[in-house]
């Protein structure tokens, strides 16, 4: 029987374990189109399962990976035929089944997304959930109205923060980048940020409900604290995404930035996010982020190495776009 080569997270004794092995077509789970995967990524959610913190991962043995790319080799699923190009984000893949850290997978078609013309399933991969979230939020902040000014991105030299900076910029907008690695700032800077924010300004517990207004709009991957604050300096009527909890999931703030100057909280879900919004987000994707830029944002490992950088991912020391070869 042939094998293909997958990460599987077991646990035992509610410790987990993180091992590259060998698996079979035996061990796919249910659904309807067969995809052979080429790339996958490494975002702040897989550092979780693989280190088992929030109980992320629901059923074991379980091959992580919240991203895949690749090529469809065999469906039932009418939307897809063998040799379509997709991608897929969320859906509790590497929760609840099994995600992309594997060579092959099999999946619901409903989950997939056929890649845009111009996108390689690389490209795919490196923009990953990541990517999704940070256009998703741009196209937050111009539902809002918020179509030009100055906009501040969290976590700026984070995967989301790296995207959102790259898309912001190519826009219009003048990004400011918040990041407590100063040493990040050349990088950030050729991405198109504008002006450097240390993190330490925006992470102390407000001191005020309202601040000065700064910013028209905001992309926050960090909440608690960090979300309030950039919330009290958002300019009357602006609007901000929140689309990650690197300081916390708390938001211990107040009511004055929604009910004195009309500020908009988006939520941002890259897990179950409707199929016209999916298309639509990776349309853009293709469209308005700088392939080039992309490329400078990204790191590559094998398989065998995917699971370290999940753990450095989630202690936040990677710069940008980790993208994991399901075949070295």
């Amino acid at each position: 029987m042939e094998t293909f080569k997958a990460v599987r997270v077991t646990q035992e004794e509610g410790k987990l374990a993180a091992t590259v092995a060998n698996l079979s077509d035996a061990d796919l789970d249910s659904g309807d189109v067969t995809v052979a995967v080429e790339y996958s990524t490494v975002n702040y959610k897989d550092g979780l399962a693989i280190t088992g913190l929030g109980g992320f991962i629901k059923r074991f043995p379980m091959v992580p990976g919240i991203d895949l790319a690749g090529t469809v080799l065999a469906s039932s699923n009418p939307k897809f035929q063998a040799g379509d190009k997709v991608v897929l984000n969320g859906y509790e893949a590497g929760v609840t089944h099994h995600g992309g850290f594997a060579q092959r997978a099999r999946v619901r078609g409903d989950w997939l997304v056929k890649l845009p013309p111009g996108l390689s399933t690389r490209q795919a991969a490196a923009i990953g959930t990541a990517g999704f979230a940070a256009m998703l939020s741009v196209l937050a902040l111009e539902h809002g109205g918020v179509r030009d000014g100055e906009v501040l991105v969290t976590g700026a030299a984070g995967g989301v923060g790296s995207v959102a900076i790259a898309i912001l910029a190519k826009l219009g907008y003048r990004v400011l980048a918040s990041t407590g690695r100063s040493s990040e700032e050349a990088y950030l800077r050729h991405l198109g940020a504008a002006e450097i924010i240390d993190r330490a300004s925006l992470s102390a517990a407000a001191q005020r409900p309202l601040g000065a207004e700064r910013w028209s709009g905001a992309v926050d991957t960090v909440g608690s604290h960090t979300l309030v604050n950039v919330l009290a300096q958002t300019r009357y009527g602006g609007t901000v995404s929140a689309c990650g909890l690197a300081q916390g999931m708390d938001l211990p703030g107040s009511m004055a930035p929604f009910i004195l100057r009309g500020v908009t909280l988006a939520g941002i879900d890259t897990v179950n996010a409707p199929m016209h919004v999916r298309e639509r987000a990776w349309a853009r994707l293709a469209s308005d982020l700088d392939p080039g830029l992309l490329e400078g944002m990204v790191s590559t490992v094998g398989l065998g190495e995917a699971a370290a950088r999940a753990v450095q991912v989630l202690k936040g020391t990677v710069r940008g776009r980790t993208l994991v070869d399901v075949n070295l």
